[in-house]
């Protein structure tokens, strides 16, 4: 069991006595320990999001399918990568959509730990990868849990704004059924799909709907 130290413990602790979260977490020790693959991201960062954006501050949630795969990348966030690492281009596309949108200048860094801070949780559905292998955990119990997490952000009182970019994250929107929520819906950002995504306004429809509430989107 890990311990966030914040209100998503609470929350999240059920999880742990399933019979799908022992399967999960027996695959996950074995997956760590056995030495024949690299698991990204670290153990250290594996609830990385939880950590960072405690229940109660989220405002925002950001969905992406899982870590990735390369060496020094993943560090538990969706989209982030680590300070010094060449920033992926799905991201790079989602700095240009904000310096179109809010005229935010294209930040040097991927590593976005204060978005977190502020209240998006970046949450991937898959949350460990083995390196060079996309999608290699799926189906293994995560999306259980990071569903149950999606359910409880679904729960609150306070208006949050769900960003799904792409079918992946379109596929959880049954999940969110508060009306007091707002789901903004787009391509993904990948260079694949882009032109789907230019001109979604999701960062601006997002803070107008937060008001007083909105998020500084700067790194």
């Amino acid at each position: 069991m890990f311990h966030f130290g914040n209100g998503w413990d609470a929350l999240l602790a059920p999880e742990y006595d399933k019979p799908y979260y022992q399967a999960l977490r027996a695959f996950l020790i074995g997956e760590y320990r056995s030495g024949r693959y690299r698991i990204f991201p670290p153990m250290d960062d594996l609830f990385a999001a939880f950590r960072l954006t405690d229940y109660k501050d989220v405002k925002v949630v950001i969905l992406g399918q899982d870590p990735y795969h390369g060496a020094g990348q993943a560090h538990g966030l969706c989209f982030s990568v680590r300070e010094g690492v060449e920033i992926p281009p799905s991201l790079l596309n989602i700095y240009k959509e904000l310096k179109d949108e809010l005229g935010i200048p294209v930040p040097s860094t991927g590593d976005l730990t204060p978005w977190a801070k502020r209240g998006v949780l970046l949450l991937n559905s898959v949350l460990t990868v083995r390196e060079g292998q996309a999608g290699s955990h799926r189906g293994k119990g995560w999306e259980t849990f990071t569903d149950r997490a999606i359910s409880l952000v679904n729960e609150k009182d306070e208006p949050v704004c769900f960003l799904l970019w792409g079918n992946y994250a379109k596929s959880k929107k049954p999940l969110i059924t508060n009306p007091r929520h707002l789901v903004l819906e787009s391509a993904h950002p990948s260079p694949l799909s882009c032109r789907g995504f230019f001109g979604c306004g999701h960062f601006s429809a997002c803070n107008r709907f937060l008001g007083d509430r909105a998020i500084d989107w700067r790194l």
